[in-house]
């Protein structure tokens, strides 16, 4: 789905006019009308405004363009409601909510994340603690997050 169609839902799920929509954002009726029509596109600090407005993620907001991924955690945010939290409310589409959420990780080193790796993944092929350990530390040590 393109930006101008996603803003026109987005408007139309909230039962608002572009009058109503244009008011709520502080910008005019026509510029939500040119969004909605793909002859403009809202610039970073209105997808900014959109996001937390609507409670949607900006890449939402942009047509799910790239494969959001957890930066410490490797899982995928695959949905909205998976996607941290800032404390003022706002998404970090960097990390899942399970491993950051009000400025804070849950995890205080990679050793911890490895720890509950550990207990909670299955093992269907029966590898051994330190094999399934190795394998996780391979992937996290490619997250933004564990990057040295």
């Amino acid at each position: 789905m393109e930006v101008k169609e996603i803003l026109r839902n987005l408007r139309e799920k909230n039962n608002l006019t572009q009058e109503q929509m244009a008011e709520r954002l502080n910008v005019s009726r026509q510029a939500v009308s040119r969004w909605e029509t793909g002859e403009t596109q809202p610039n970073t600090e209105m997808l900014k405004t959109l996001s937390k407005e609507f409670n949607v993620s900006i890449n939402t907001l942009l047509g799910s363009p790239q494969t959001l991924v957890c930066q410490c955690c490797g899982m995928p945010l695959s949905e909205d409601s998976f996607i941290s939290r800032e404390p003022d409310g706002t998404f970090n589409e960097d990390y899942c909510k399970w491993c950051y959420a009000d400025g804070k990780f849950a995890y205080q080193s990679k050793d911890l994340l490895l720890d509950f790796l550990i207990k909670q993944m299955p093992n269907p092929d029966n590898q051994s603690d330190a094999d399934r350990r190795a394998l996780f530390d391979g992937h996290l040590s490619q997250l933004k997050h564990w990057k040295a």
